[in-house]
């Protein structure tokens, strides 16, 4: 038998684990390039799953990190947290696959600590964002579950760029 914790940790080392996959033996110049009329990189990906794992166990912890306010946004000026937001999602040159890697890794050992630990009932209120709804909670066994599906969400993402690259595919 196993525990719900353990089951967690299953969900997402399984999907951790597919994710890079998709990543396995590509150079810099590789997973950096944009092989779809799409600006996502693979090295933007694991940017971007990283930032966003980090972001929902910091969540846990602390509850909701302060938001732009999204609605009144000068996109064509936008704030320091926005293009931090936009950065995110992109492998500059003087980052390195291997060091988008390690980061992920150390993340991922951090997040797997707080899913043995934390009280999976306890809830922290969403951040005021124009795609949640309005005064709801997350548990944290949600937070996780949500977790598990950004990141096989952007498995599939990966998956694409990458058997468009070289034609590798992570299944079939």
């Amino acid at each position: 038998m196993t525990s719900e914790r353990d089951d967690l940790l299953d969900l997402l080392h399984h999907h951790r684990d597919l994710f890079r996959f998709t990543v396995r033996g590509l150079s810099d110049e590789a997973a950096r390039s944009r092989p779809t009329v799409s600006e996502l990189t693979l090295g933007g990906l694991v940017k971007h799953v990283t930032s966003v794992e980090k972001t929902w166990a910091d969540f846990v912890v602390d509850g909701p990190a302060p938001q732009p306010d999204w609605a009144n946004i000068d996109w064509s000026n936008p704030p320091a947290e926005v293009l931090a937001h936009q950065d995110g999602f992109r492998m500059r040159e003087d980052e390195t696959l291997e060091g988008l890697l390690a980061a992920y890794d150390e993340v991922a050992a951090a997040t797997d600590e707080l899913v043995r630990t934390v009280d999976l009932d306890a809830r922290q209120p969403l951040p005021t964002a124009p795609w949640f709804e309005p005064g709801a909670t997350w548990s944290a066994r949600r937070v996780f579950t949500h977790v598990v599906a950004e990141t096989a969400q952007h498995a599939g993402h990966a998956d694409i760029l990458r058997e468009t690259i070289d034609g590798q595919k992570s299944m079939g």
